[in-house]
């Protein structure tokens, strides 16, 4: 058996900082053998930026995904050379720069990741599911986990049944909110709708909580800033079987 963990976006400087923080002590409390994160949010501001995904790679993940705020940054190009910083796989072929999968050699086992976002209430990208059923034709290791980066809970469980008994986890992020529905669907493949996000606890999805409140009660342009104060990092652990693919324990992880 092997132990995977997968970190919910981590939101700015200061979700960096906590991750640095708590990562390592995490992984050996759990005996992780790799671990994946969303860093979307993770250059000041949001997107991504070498230097947060630096700082990511630093604290101890081996795969960084992301989703619609992927290029967001004016070095996006760059940050996508990286065959381990990952941008959504139903971005059209040919005008988007890097990769929406990568494998990673474990020695006796390997691993898939895999990005995709939704487009429900998002960018209308290539069909999700369509875009999927291509990409495990081309995968040769019954270990693959989804980052399914969307907004519609019905679309993410719509995937989750969807992949059930084809890849060994599927996992919810953009809404920053770490949902209580995690399962193994069909014995065999681990779910949750929502990991959640690493960063400022009190806010709104990571912003200053004041400044959200006056866009919604006002609807004037805000220019949102990251909130300030204590952290909190949110993620799962999947114990699965490295043999066959197959998960046999999901447990959300919070940490404050």
């Amino acid at each position: 058996m092997k132990n995977l963990l997968f970190i919910g976006d981590v939101v700015g400087k200061a979700g960096c900082g906590f991750l640095a923080a708590k990562l390592s002590r995490l992984k050996q409390l759990y005996n992780i053998d790799i671990t994946i994160v969303n860093g979307e949010n993770s250059a000041q501001g949001n997107g991504i930026s070498r230097q947060s995904a630096d700082m990511i790679f630093n604290a101890g993940a081996d795969v960084i995904t992301t989703g619609n705020h992927a290029f967001r940054r004016r070095e996006y190009p760059a940050v996508f050379e990286d065959r381990y910083i990952l941008r959504p796989a139903n971005y059209p072929e040919g005008g988007a720069p890097g990769r929406g999968w990568c494998s990673i050699d474990m020695g006796a086992y390997s691993i898939a990741v895999v990005n995709l976002m939704g487009t429900v209430f998002m960018d209308q990208l290539d069909n999700p599911f369509t875009k999927i059923d291509g990409i495990l034709d081309e995968i040769d290791t019954p270990n693959i986990f989804l980052d399914f980066h969307a907004e519609a809970t019905s679309e993410k469980k719509a995937m989750g049944h969807y992949l059930t008994g084809r890849v060994t986890g599927v996992f919810g992020t953009h809404t920053h909110v770490q949902t209580s529905d995690e399962i193994i669907l069909g014995g065999h493949t681990a779910y949750i709708t929502d990991a959640g996000m690493t960063g400022p606890e009190v806010s709104c999805l990571g912003v200053e909580k004041e400044l959200v409140i006056n866009r919604f009660r006002f609807h004037t342009p805000v220019m949102f800033k990251e909130a300030e104060g204590d952290c909190f990092l949110c993620g799962v652990c999947v114990e699965f079987d490295e043999k066959y693919g197959k998960s046999h324990k999901i447990e959300r992880i919070i940490i404050r």
